[in-house]
């Protein structure tokens, strides 16, 4: 099997004490993960890892079946494995099942288990920075890819009575908000206007664009969208975090509505698996965001 592990810090002793917990991708390299969890066992004084491992996609089956000999307690799985990884496991929590992708592996009672962190994060982050914001009524979600369907898992769970989804290709959002139920709608890009007169919470799921060479060197920025249908009541977050600044929040808060940026999801997300494998609960403070935004900052 073709399995990479990068060290993170070359001072760390070959044998290593206390659980080993990982981050499986590919590729792997560019994840935080390792970053947040190694400031939370330093936090903790605790012994253990946390390890990038570079799995190939025809190698995920394998690479799931040595775990239980390898020594990791568990760990987390990001693209383009999340979805591979839910077909392969029989045990899946609540939240994975829904949104029929896992990020967080653990083993309960010797089998190894599967489950979905990124609504906890995602309603996390709105609990920390728009308390309040699951008394909305009627929510709009941009885009309908797999992020955007642990945003509706979240939305429905807290309560949030009707969910839009727009999606550019309309049949994808109509498809996903038919597996969701009732209160879920899909509807293409021509009733967006229509919809954001109505919300009180606008989330965006759609990355944003790349740069190419010329953009990058000349500092084009992608237009600003057009958020004037929105009431002035209306809360608006984007899950994306690279820019930390995009252009949704920066659109929202040219209006001087409330908004909530993506790193908080990245940060929320990571607690409960660091409680699971290390059995310390963490908390997400000023200084780890800091820390984080610093790091997407240097790239």
């Amino acid at each position: 099997m073709t399995r990479h592990v990068f060290a993170d810090d070359e001072s760390q002793p070959t044998a290593i004490e206390g659980p080993r917990a990982f981050v499986t991708g590919w590729p792997v390299w560019r994840s935080r993960s390792p970053l947040i969890h190694g400031t939370w066992l330093k936090q903790f004084a605790l012994p253990g890892a946390y390890e990038r491992v570079g799995v190939p996609p025809e190698e995920v089956g394998e690479f799931l079946e040595s775990l239980a000999a390898s020594g990791y307690v568990g760990g987390n799985v990001t693209l383009p494995h999340k979805e591979t990884v839910f077909a392969a496991l029989e045990r899946r929590d609540a939240a994975a099942e829904a949104i029929g992708a896992v990020n967080t592996l653990w083993f309960e009672e010797g089998r190894l288990t599967g489950g979905n962190t990124d609504a906890y994060g995602f309603a996390a982050n709105l609990d920390a920075l728009l308390p309040g914001w699951d008394a909305a009524e009627e929510a709009l979600v941009l885009g309908a890819g797999g992020a955007a369907r642990a945003v509706v898992f979240a939305l429905l769970e807290r309560g949030v009575r009707r969910v839009r989804l727009v999606n550019r290709t309309p049949s994808r959002a109509i498809a996903m908000a038919e597996s969701f139920g009732p209160r879920v709608s899909g509807h293409g890009e021509n009733a967006r206007e229509t919809l954001m007169a109505s919300a009180d919470l606008l989330v965006n799921t759609v990355p944003v664009p790349a740069k190419d060479a010329d953009e990058a060197k000349y500092g084009w920025a992608p237009p600003l969208p057009d958020l004037s249908a929105l009431p002035d009541r209306a809360l608006v977050t984007d899950i994306v975090y690279v820019p930390l600044e995009t252009p949704t929040i920066k659109a929202a808060q040219a209006r001087g509505l409330k908004t909530a940026d993506g790193i908080g999801m990245l940060l929320h997300q990571a607690v409960p698996g660091f409680e699971r494998w290390f059995g310390q609960r963490p908390v997400v403070d000023d200084a780890l965001r800091a820390l984080v935004v610093a790091d997407i900052e240097r790239e």
